[in-house]
């Protein structure tokens, strides 16, 4: 069968205006016989976000992103996208932007939700967010890091002028002096560390039979405590230690009344009777000693005992007037 020359041009027209058909979905990432649903999102900023960057739930490819555009006067940016039917979720589902290499490069990954809301379906608008990156995530890790160098840069060139001020060429020389002293009193400590050693080396058997002897008198000293405690040391301290609390005792009653020596510390009135008792007697012995007559008179003869004359000057009488 021949076929005509307009039959012809019209099969190269259709096949051309399908082939331009194809290749245009094809550019656009969106297959032409394709029944999945399209869903939006809008970000503040994409990243550097492409057209025909995979979609993904969970790792694995879902869909794609078809076209970028400005929303509105505000900047904010719309993406749409789509997603194919094998698998539903809610259209709370959030879509995040995030990095998918170190390098750089932005992709959508849809976190599902399944919280009984209706499904998503074409023509809904996703929630968003947006995944900080590697190079977000060390910049910001970095940067208090940097404050902290500069801060500790500035306090150090703050040190050093202050330093500049402070070292004048006074302060310079005489700290100049202070490292020489100082060199000298090193070699000084050397030479006397030296001599030490020389010491040390010359006196070492005086040194040991020195520590002999210590460790011999260590040895005695722990056998004479042993010999000590043997011999009975322990209940010669423990009866002390009775004996101190019985006299801790016998004092205490003394001090409060108690007994005779308690009385006589504790009773005004009795030391009162006993000093006078005592003064008495006295003035009684020295009366006797000095008018020995009153007390005692002997008759040989049997003569008639005479009165007494207390004399004028009778230092009995003196002592009782006092």
């Amino acid at each position: 069968m021949k076929l005509s020359k307009e039959v012809k041009t019209g099969i190269i027209v259709v096949g051309g205006i399908l082939l331009f058909i194809l290749g245009f979905s094809y550019l656009k990432s969106t297959p032409l016989f394709d029944d999945s649903k399209t869903l939006y999102a809008v970000y503040e900023n994409v990243g550097g976000l492409q057209a025909g960057t995979q979609v993904s739930i969970n790792g694995l490819s879902v869909g794609t992103v078809n076209n970028i555009k400005f929303k509105d006067q505000s900047g904010n940016l719309l993406v749409t996208f789509t997603v194919n039917n094998d698998f539903e979720f809610s259209k709370n589902s959030k879509a995040e932007l995030f990095d998918t290499g170190i390098i750089g490069g932005k992709g959508i990954q849809i976190m599902p939700v399944f919280d009984g809301a209706p499904v998503a379906k074409s023509g809904d608008t996703l929630t968003t967010s947006t995944r900080p990156g590697i190079t977000e995530l060390v910049q910001s890790s970095l940067n208090p890091l940097k404050n902290k160098v500069e801060g500790a840069v500035t306090n150090a060139d703050s040190l050093m002028m202050n330093v500049n001020q402070v070292l004048d060429a006074t302060t310079k020389r005489d700290l100049r002096e202070s490292i020489s002293g100082l060199s000298q009193l090193m070699k000084s400590l050397q030479g006397s560390a030296a001599l030490l050693n020389d010491l040390l080396k010359n006196n070492e058997g005086k040194l040991d039979s020195s520590l002999t002897n210590f460790r011999e008198l260590t040895n005695n000293f722990a056998k004479l405590s042993d010999s000590l405690n043997n011999a009975g040391l322990g209940r010669t301290l423990a009866s002390l230690e009775s004996t101190v609390a019985n006299l801790d005792n016998i004092m205490a009653r003394i001090d409060q009344g108690d007994g005779t020596l308690g009385k006589l510390m504790k009773d005004e009135e009795l030391y009162k009777n006993l000093n006078s008792a005592s003064r008495e007697l006295d003035l009684l012995l020295q009366d006797f000693r000095l008018n020995p007559k009153r007390y005692v008179n002997v008759s040989v003869f049997g003569k008639k005992q005479k009165d007494y004359t207390v004399p004028e000057d009778d230092p009995a009488e003196k002592i009782e007037d006092n």
